[in-house]
């Protein structure tokens, strides 16, 4: 197989990682983007990947020629098989590629592409755990909003349903509520604006006026300590007997710890990679 780079990517509904090696899996450069989780449209994450990869082979001077590249990539959005089949149709002439929800290249990368378990909580939410072989298994990462439990957009969409009663009269306007409510634009017309065109994205966006005002604020407080409940659950149900190492993962993971159950703390280890690297391992098997 001729190829003189591999890409790893990390994609989901808030941006993409592209990192690029070299043929031993060196890293050479890496570059950040907007969205690819497939939930944006197939056209829509492939753009931000090329983008993206573009960027990084600029650093590198370098053009970006998908035919020298072997690619594994790691997308939110997977685990719908209509999708996932139709971005691969899409794909540009890569010398090989492989493709995996980004919970499973996270947790090759948490374990330095060895069998273990992860949570990973960023805008969504997804647990992974691999024993080897081809035996594996997903909780979580149904997608929001009917899934995705303890993720950024399950935080954000509580608050936003906080501000909601708090407008009108159902709940104190407490700080959080306040601060949503600012968010919105100040008014019940601005928040219907703002809610008509919230997705994904932008509920997780207020993950952060939650995190800012919990120390103040009691109904803040009760969401996080859903959140960690929510995640906790993921794991155990990923692993019941504890066998496997687990890493808790994603942008919000080590925001959340606070408010984790003190057993789910006790357990987890550090992270060893991100899911860009774990994307190489897998392309790297793969090849």
């Amino acid at each position: 197989m001729s190829f003189e780079f591999l890409i790893g990517v990390d994609g989901g509904g808030t941006g993409t990682r592209v990192l690029v090696a070299d043929r031993d899996g060196r890293e050479l450069s890496r570059a950040t983007g907007g969205p690819s989780g497939l939930a944006h449209g197939i056209a829509p994450a492939w753009n931000a990947i090329n983008r993206t990869a573009e960027q990084a082979f600029a650093r590198l001077g370098h053009s970006y020629n998908p035919a020298r590249c072997a690619i594994g990539l790691g997308l939110a959005g997977v685990h719908n098989p209509l999708w996932a089949k139709a971005f691969l149709q899409e794909a540009p002439g890569f010398a090989a590629i492989k493709l995996d929800n980004d919970g499973f290249t996270t947790l090759l990368g948490a374990h330095a592409g060895q069998p273990g378990a992860i949570v990973a909580v960023g805008t969504g939410t997804v647990g992974e755990a691999w024993f080897g072989g081809e035996r594996k298994k997903t909780a979580s990462g149904w997608g929001f909003p009917a899934g995705d439990e303890g993720s950024g957009a399950w935080i954000g969409l509580r608050a936003a349903q906080l501000a909601e009663k708090a407008l009108d009269g159902r709940a104190p306007r407490g700080p959080l509520a306040e601060a949503v409510i600012a968010h919105f634009g100040g008014s019940i017309e601005a928040a219907f604006a703002w809610l008509g065109q919230a997705n994904q994205t932008t509920y997780a966006q207020l993950a952060g006026l939650v995190l800012s005002n919990a120390p103040q604020d009691a109904a803040a407080a009760t969401i996080l300590t859903q959140a960690g409940e929510e995640i906790a659950t993921i794991a155990h149900a990923l692993d019941p007997d504890a066998s496997l190492p687990l890493a808790l993962c994603g942008g919000l993971a080590e925001a959340l710890r606070p408010w984790l159950p003190a057993a789910l703390v006790h357990r987890a280890r550090q992270a060893q990679g991100d899911s860009a690297t774990g994307a190489l391992h897998l392309i790297r098997g793969h090849i």
